[in-house]
């Protein structure tokens, strides 16, 4: 598989900058607000596993390794119901990443059920934080599932 173009970001730079900006703000208004990082960046996982985005697959296993978390919590968010390696307010935000990828699955994108699972788990700043980053990744994931970017982790080595 090869990409299209290159990203449309970087073809954009003014929106790439923006993007960036966003990225930094939406990170230390998490810091701020008492969202950790490897919760979005499980959150970031999850979303770019169900959209497909290998770019995005990998660099949020790469970041959530680098922010604490273990090779097997990242393996298992693909099936995250399925395992006990996570807690409640993980399992939380693990839906609420779902629902809002996938709103065309669903009569009732975003259930009550879910978001006040989330509510219960975080106060209304971190809330607003997890939606925010939550929407961004999808944000990410379309410029790069549209432009078929590829993540190449072989030449790495």
């Amino acid at each position: 598989m090869q990409s299209r173009t290159r990203n449309p970001a970087t073809i954009l730079p003014e929106a790439g900058q923006a993007l960036q900006a966003l990225g930094k703000a939406l990170f230390a208004s998490a810091e701020n607000n008492g969202m950790p990082a490897r919760i979005l960046f499980l959150a970031y996982l999850r979303v770019s596993q169900i959209n497909r985005d290998s770019v995005c697959v990998d660099l949020h296993s790469r970041n959530a390794m680098a922010a604490g978390e273990s090779i097997e919590r990242i393996i298992a968010v693909s099936a995250w119901r399925e395992t006990t390696n996570f807690t409640d307010a993980e399992r939380a935000a693990l839906a609420l990443s779902e629902s809002m990828t996938r709103l065309h699955d669903q009569i009732d994108p975003v259930p009550e059920e879910v978001y006040k699972e989330a509510a219960r788990h975080y106060d209304e700043a971190a809330l607003a934080a997890l939606i925010t980053g939550i929407a961004t990744a999808n944000l990410y994931n379309r410029l790069n599932v549209a432009t078929r970017q590829v993540v190449d982790v072989l030449s790495r080595k």
